[in-house]
């Protein structure tokens, strides 16, 4: 058997004189060393050429790598269904998860995420009765790029608001800066917001007295909160897009 001699961060290697990785048969995770061939390299040079996922980026692969370590992009099943809320009555998040099927191997694309959380209210405590509406903030999050179907909208002025909607730190808060105190808000109610026992979404104001206050925060920012006072429920909402929101 020939060998190659190679030296490597000052050491020296001796490895077998294989043609490719198809010859080498070995495809490897990571950055290996060891996981070494000969042949052709992308640069045209001939000499020592590797079968690891790294290669690529270090542009030093056998030049049969793509065939003989073909990329296998991650695969996940299906979400599963989403679970309860976490507690009744109580502004809170809701879960589903789904699990890998395929691993990712020989630098193909990663896995997602594999859980996803929602915010979350139900109207009904754990001995059957409805919930006060007065104790608990609606919770609303940006209507943008909604695709639900409408069952009613409700207006509301808002009436207080904290200076921590101006604070938002991502990209999916910045909508909070368009809620200010005195402005006019539209609130959409979409499926699955809308409760199946008393039709109507969580916050919706529904039965309180003329000009009472009623409690608002936002999805995703738990700094920006405030109240607001129900004008009139509608069919659909005029409302600009940047003043429209959903019930979560």
């Amino acid at each position: 058997m020939r060998l190659l001699l190679e030296t490597v961060c000052g050491a020296s290697y001796f490895w077998p004189l294989l043609a490719g990785c198809a010859e080498l048969g070995r495809c490897c995770r990571g950055r290996d060393l060891a996981c070494v061939s000969s042949g052709w390299r992308p640069d045209r040079s001939h000499g020592a050429c590797y079968c690891d996922e790294a290669c690529p980026r270090t542009m030093d692969c056998c030049h049969d790598y793509p065939q003989a370590c073909p990329e296998v992009t991650c695969a996940v099943s299906e979400w599963s269904d989403w679970s309860g809320c976490a507690e009744p009555c109580q502004a809170t998040y809701r879960v589903r998860r789904r699990h890998v099927v395929q691993e990712p191997r020989n630098g193909g694309e990663a896995c997602p995420p594999l859980e996803e959380k929602a915010g979350c209210v139900e109207y009904w405590n754990q001995e059957g009765a409805e919930c006060k509406q007065s104790l608990i903030p609606a919770l609303i999050t940006t209507g943008v790029g909604g695709c639900s179907v409408i069952t009613y909208c409700v207006e509301f002025q808002i009436t207080t608001i904290t200076e921590g909607c101006l604070q938002g730190s991502g990209s999916y808060t910045q909508w909070t800066r368009y809620l200010s105190e005195g402005h006019m808000v539209c609130v959409e109610c979409q499926h699955p917001a809308l409760d199946s026992r008393s039709l109507h979404c969580y916050g919706d104001g529904s039965g309180s007295d003329k000009n009472q206050l009623l409690h608002w925060q936002a999805m995703g920012n738990p700094w920006c909160k405030g109240t607001w006072r129900r004008v009139r429920q509608l069919d659909t909402c005029s409302c600009p897009s940047v003043h429209s929101f959903l019930f979560i």
